[in-house]
C-alpha cells in the first residue's frame, strides 16, 4: 500500500504553501492581540533565528529601527551577543525544535536573565512554547515542505503589521505576483539578489531559497555594495534581481555587462513570494523535489 505522501507530485507541498501566502498574511495582519505581545516602542530588542528565520529577523530589525521603535539587532542564534542591556529577545522559529534556539533560550532562563523572551513559532506542540515568556503561535502558517515559504513571510507580515503598516497592497501584489510569473526567470545560469534596508534580509532569503530548492548558484548583497566587487560576475545569461528601490544607475551598469537586471514595482515581500514560485519552477525543471531537498531536514537538531 502506497503512503499518501509518496503519491504527491514533487513540490506539491511547496506549491500549496507558497500559493496560500496572501491568505496567511491577511490572517497575521489581523492578529492584534498577538502583535501586542511583541516588544513595545522604545524597548531595546534582539531578534534571533537560524537560516530563513535569521533573514526575516534582519528585515524585522531594520523595519523596527527605521519606524522609530528603538534599537533592534538581528542575530543568528548561534552567534548572538545578548549581554547588551536588551529589554527583550524575539526568537523566530518555524519548528520550535532548532537546537541553537533552544539552547540560547534555556541559557537565558538558567542565568536568571531579566530579558523577556517572546517566541514566534509555527509548531504549537514544540518544546519552545513552554520555555518562553510569551508565545505567538502561527500554526496556520506551518509547513510540510522542508523549504520554507509561507511561515517566513507570514511572520514578517505579523511584524510589519505590529509596526503599524497596512498590508493591503502587499497582499494584493502577492496574489498577482504568484499567479503571473515570467517563465524565463527560472532559466538563468546564475542569480544575484540585492536589497536595501529591510529588503537586504529578503535578498539573502531569496538566494537561500533558490539554493535549497534547485541547487542553483546564487549570491546576495546589500545593493550599494554590489558594485564593490560582486558585479564582476554579472554576464549574459545571469540575473541580478533587486528587491525594492535600486541605487541610481545600477540597472544600466548591469545591462552593460550583458546581464539581466530584474526589478518589479510591487511590495518587496510580494516579490519574494514571486521568487518562491520561480524557485519551484526551476527545481521541477531540473527534476528535483523541493519538498525534500538534498542534505536538508525540516529542523536542524544537533546531537548532544
Amino acid at each position: 500500500m502506497t503512503d499518501s505522501t509518496e503519491a504527491l507530485a514533487p513540490g506539491a507541498h511547496m506549491r500549496a504553501e507558497l500559493e496560500s501566502q496572501p491568505e496567511t498574511w491577511e490572517r497575521a495582519a489581523g492578529m492584534r492581540a498577538e502583535q501586542g505581545l511583541l516588544p513595545a516602542k522604545g524597548q531595546r530588542v534582539a531578534v534571533i533565528g537560524c537560516g530563513t528565520s535569521w533573514f526575516m529577523a534582519q528585515s524585522y530589525a531594520a523595519l523596527r529601527e527605521s519606524a522609530g521603535f528603538g534599537i533592534t539587532d538581528a542575530y543568528a542564534a548561534s552567534e548572538a551577543f545578548l549581554d547588551r542591556d536588551y529589554d527583550a529577545v524575539v526568537a523566530l522559529t518555524r519548528s520550535g525544535t532548532t537546537t541553537e534556539v533552544l539552547e540560547l533560550v534555556a541559557g537565558l532562563k538558567a542565568a536568571g536573565s531579566s530579558m523577556r523572551v517572546i517566541g514566534v513559532i509555527g509548531d504549537e506542540t514544540s518544546p519552545l512554547v513552554s520555555m518562553v515568556d510569551d508565545a505567538i503561535l502561527l500554526p496556520f502558517a506551518d509547513e510540510k515542505s522542508v523549504v520554507q515559504t509561507r511561515f517566513a513571510t507570514t511572520a514578517l507580515a505579523l511584524f510589519r503589521a505590529s509596526l503599524g503598516e497596512d498590508l493591503t497592497g502587499a497582499i494584493a501584489d502577492a496574489r498577482t505576483a504568484i499567479a503571473d510569473v515570467d517563465t524565463t526567470l527560472a532559466e538563468a545560469e546564475q542569480y544575484t539578489f540585492l536589497g536595501r534596508g529591510w529588503t537586504i534580509g529578503l535578498a539573502h532569503e531569496a538566494a537561500l531559497k533558490m539554493r535549497e530548492s534547485s541547487q542553483s548558484w546564487t549570491e546576495s548583497y546589500p545593493a550599494m555594495d554590489y558594485r564593490h566587487g560582486p558585479i564582476a560576475i554579472a554576464a549574459p545569461g545571469r540575473i541580478t534581481w533587486q528587491f525594492g528601490v535600486a541605487p541610481e544607475g545600477l540597472d544600466a551598469q548591469v545591462a552593460a555587462t550583458g546581464g539581466r537586471f530584474v526589478q518589479h514595482a510591487i511590495d518587496p515581500m510580494a516579490d519574494l513570494a514571486r521568487l518562491h514560485r520561480v524557485a519551484l519552477d526551476r527545481a521541477l525543471a531540473k527534476g528535483l523535489n523541493p519538498d525534500e531537498p538534498r542534505n536538508l531536514t525540516r529542523s536542524v537538531i544537533l546531537d548532544a
